[in-house]
């Protein structure tokens, strides 16, 4: 199987796993280095919300092939925490989180993940399950397959695709 890579890290980032739930298209496009997203004003407001909020943690930890935004030892569990902008597309960042766990604990690492929404004002909180873990591999493989293709999937237009970085080039 082609999850691992020869340092026995698997090889998916999380960026992928989001995209993977948000938009196939997108998900193809960004794993072959075409990437529209440093261009678009949605991201660059995400950017900021992540670097002005929570200044007392110790930001972006890269473990790997993930990118944690900030790690916490609270009463003993550690604690992997995830920023994001809005929680529309929480299913997403959930399976991105979860993928951070399932990445974390392939290395003998066992934490929780929280899920931030600062302007929201709201906090979830995500534990890796048995089940979740099947799901990942599953995912993964499906990640890797769509990577794999010669084309990308034929993107399909969604309430959300305009604010996309994306858009032009799926839809112009």
């Amino acid at each position: 199987m082609d999850l691992i890579n020869t340092f026995g890290e698997l090889k998916i980032r999380g960026t992928q796993i989001n995209y993977y739930f948000i938009c196939k298209t997108k998900l193809y496009l960004f794993s072959k280095n075409i990437r529209l997203e440093r261009d678009s004003d949605i991201v660059n407001i995400g950017n900021f919300i992540h670097k002005n909020t929570y200044k007392k943690e110790n930001k972006e930890h890269i473990i790997g092939s993930i990118g944690i935004d900030f790690i916490k030892n609270k009463h003993g569990t550690l604690e992997i925490h995830e920023v994001k902008k809005s929680d529309r597309m929480e299913r997403a960042d959930t399976y991105q989180l979860l993928y951070y766990l399932y990445y974390l604990k392939n290395m003998g690492i066992n934490a929780v993940g929280i899920l931030n929404y600062p302007l929201k004002k709201k906090i979830k909180r995500i534990v890796l399950t048995k089940k979740n873990e099947i799901e990942l591999i599953n995912i993964i493989k499906n990640i890797n397959n769509i990577i794999k293709s010669n084309k990308p999937i034929k993107p399909e237009r969604k309430g959300y695709c305009k604010k996309c970085a994306y858009y032009e080039f799926c839809f112009s």
